[in-house]
This record gives C-alpha cells, sequence and structure tokens, in this order.
C-alpha cells in the first residue's frame, strides 16, 4: 500500500505542481471546502500532534544523552520546535541544505543499525507462530488487519521503506514484549549489540533524524496554510511573504507555536491517535483526485504515471476506506472526536468563505500565489 501511495503521490505532484501539496489536489479536483478541511484537520491535528510526538521523542533521547530529568523533555521538544521555526522563516534554503545533509546521515544510521541487528545477534526476538489467534477468524481478522495496519501506516508517512526493516531489526534483538516497554528502541538496539557507548551513537543518530523530521515538517507544512491564506480562506498575515527571505514566516510561525503547545500540554499521543484516522481519509482523496484528473487533464504531463492504472490508485482508495471504517468500528471514540474536529471546520470555512466574498479577507484570483515558481 505504501508504494502504491508513492506512485499516486509521484504522479499527482507532476500534474498538479502548486504550493500547498495535497491542499492543491483536493481544491482542484473537488472543491474549496475539501481542501478547506484538509488543511484544517492538517494544523489542528496531523501535522502539529505528529510534530509534537516526533519532538518529544527527540527530547527522550537527548535526555539519555546528557541525564536530562524526565521532567525536561517536554520543554526542551517545545524549545527545539520554536528554534526551528524561527529558523525556518529565514528562508527556504538554509532549512533545504539542512533538510538534505540530516537524510543522508539518518539513512546510514539506520542502514548500520539494521545490518548491525542482524549480522551481531544469534537469537531472534521474531516469532510468527501463531501467525493469527486461533480463535479469530472472518470478519473480526480482518477488522484486526487493518486496526494492526494503522499505526504500521503512520510509521510510512514519509514513504520510506528502510523504516520497516529497522522495525524488523528492533524486534529480532529485542523481542516485541521488551520493544512495547522501551521509549528508546533504536538505543537499546544498540546497547544490546555493542554495549552503552554503541547506544549513545545510536541516540545520537536518532537525534539527528528526528531533528530532520522536525525540520521537514516546519519547512512544509506552512506552505498549506499560505496557500489557504492566499485563497481568502485563512487569516490574511499567512499569505504575506517576507520581503527578505522570501518564506510564509507567519505561518511557519504558527505550525511552530502551535505543536510546541501540544509537546507541553501532553496532548500529542492522543492526537496521534486521530492523526492516523484523519490521514487516511485524505490518503483515498489523494487517490481519488489522481483518477479525477486523469479524466479532467488526459493531456496534462504525467512524466511519473502510475503503473497498471486504474487498479493502483483503487486499491489504495480501497485500503485507505478500509482503514477508515475499521476505525469506526474498533476505536470509536476516537473516530467520533476526529470527525466532530472535521466538523468543526464546516461553519469555520463559510465564515472565510463570507469574508472573502464581501471582500474583507483579501482573496486572491484562484491560483495566484500558489503556482510553483
Amino acid at each position: 500500500m505504501a508504494l502504491f501511495g508513492a506512485f499516486v503521490f509521484a504522479e499527482l505532484s507532476t500534474v498538479m505542481p502548486r504550493v500547498g501539496g495535497q491542499y492543491a489536489f483536493f481544491r482542484e479536483a473537488f472543491s474549496p471546502i475539501v481542501a478547506f478541511l484538509y488543511g484544517w484537520g492538517l494544523l489542528l491535528i496531523v501535522q502539529s500532534g505528529a510534530t509534537a510526538a516526533v519532538a518529544v521523542a527527540f527530547a527522550q533521547y537527548v535526555a539519555r544523552l546528557v541525564d536530562l530529568p524526565p521532567g525536561m523533555a517536554r520543554w526542551l521538544a517545545a524549545a527545539i520546535l520554536l528554534a526551528l521555526a524561527a529558523f525556518h522563516a529565514l528562508g527556504i534554503k538554509p532549512g533545504a541544505m539542512l533538510l538534505n545533509v540530516i537524510t543522508f546521515t539518518k539513512t546510514l544510521a539506520l542502514a548500520a543499525l539494521i545490518v548491525g541487528a542482524f549480522l551481531l545477534t544469534r537469537h531472534s526476538g521474531l516469532n510468527f507462530e501463531p501467525l493469527t489467534p486461533p480463535d479469530l477468524g472472518g470478519l473480526p481478522l480482518l477488522s484486526a488487519f487493518f486496526a494492526g495496519l494503522v499505526p504500521a501506516m503512520f510509521a510510512y508517512g514519509g514513504w520510506l521503506a528502510v523504516y520497516v526493516s529497522a522495525n524488523v531489526a528492533y524486534v529480532h534483538v529485542l523481542g516485541a514484549p521488551d520493544l512495547a516497554a522501551t521509549r528508546t528502541p533504536a538505543a537499546d538496539v544498540a546497547s544490546r549489540l555493542v554495549g552503552e557507548t554503541g547506544a549513545k551513537v545510536i541516540s545520537l543518530l536518532i537525534v539527528v533524524s528526528t531533528f530532520g523530521f522536525m525540520n521537514l515538517a516546519l519547512l512544509s507544512a506552512p506552505r498549506v496554510y499560505y496557500a489557504m491564506a492566499a485563497d481568502g480562506l485563512f487569516f490574511r498575515s499567512l499569505a504575506r511573504l517576507s520581503p527578505r527571505f522570501h518564506a510564509p514566516t507567519a505561518a511557519i510561525l504558527l505550525q511552530g507555536a502551535l505543536a510546541a503547545a501540544y509537546a507541553l500540554a501532553n496532548t500529542y499521543d492522543r492526537l496521534l491517535s486521530y492523526a492516523v484516522f484523519a490521514d487516511w481519509i485524505f490518503f483515498a482523496l489523494a487517490g481519488a483526485s489522481l483518477i479525477v484528473f486523469r479524466r479532467t487533464m488526459p493531456s496534462a504531463p504525467r512524466p511519473f504515471p502510475v503503473p497498471a492504472y486504474p487498479w493502483v490508485p483503487i486499491l489504495f482508495i480501497l485500503a485507505g476506506l478500509g482503514i477508515v471504517l475499521n476505525i469506526y468500528f474498533t476505536d470509536t471514540r476516537n473516530a467520533l472526536i476526529g470527525t466532530g474536529i472535521f466538523l468543526l471546520g464546516v461553519p469555520v470555512y463559510f465564515f472565510w468563505r463570507s469574508g472573502a466574498l464581501n471582500g474583507e479577507s483579501g482573496r486572491m484570483p484562484r491560483g495566484r500565489g500558489t503556482d510553483r515558481d
């Protein structure tokens, strides 16, 4: 499914090369309200919650390295988020250069961890017997499969298969019970393989990796809020680019501040349970938008067309719908809360829309300020 998603987004990004990514896809394929609800959910749930969670993980590994008191982790997480937001407000080039260096470093670190886990251990914690509980079958088994797919696919948010290999390596060395109990799995794996020195090295590399995710989150998501504001559907200040750095400074600072607040409030765990639910609604819609563009823009350039069309996007859509529907059955409370947050966005959309129609929001014509330079 992750590979199918990569195919879908590769084609969409070339057919609709606009600032805002999925926001632009949904606006052009469906309607502005669908696009707005995507941005609304991204800000309030998906990106802010995930970024806060990763920032806390970053702080926990730092705490392991320098022996910080446990209560300091969330304060460190908030501080680094605010500092990174200020850094990215200086423009895209410094942030992009830093991100390239971090990506190279963390890829090497994960590769070393995966190879070491299998070469330096004789005993494996992997156990596939029984593959499924003996008393589970039919619809309950299908529901259990989709439930297990939720956290697994959350890790696929960047569509990078190397993380699956890392997870297999964790189970291979630690076993499932120890993996479930630890907050710093990579460091614990390294500790068992090469001792405490190795654990500190891996902790440092995980700090680099999580630092990279935070950079990417603060570099990409604010462009969605910028595009929303440029369409007259959010605060006017978010549509302004810094005259000196040509960056959506206000949007970046908003994302950093909200993620920092979630880290301090310890609400990110709850938000993560909503995040995958929200993510897969919009992943399914992304697959649907590709089919729409194939019909409405048949002559658009497609240097990376989806193979086996239309089966790949159809299967991707069905997987997304299956995950979302299963969450309603297995985690009804969180699904309803997530749905409620999205529904709250509907009156907010019409509020901004009415302001735009009255000429109060500084609405730009569609596409202005949202096409890629």
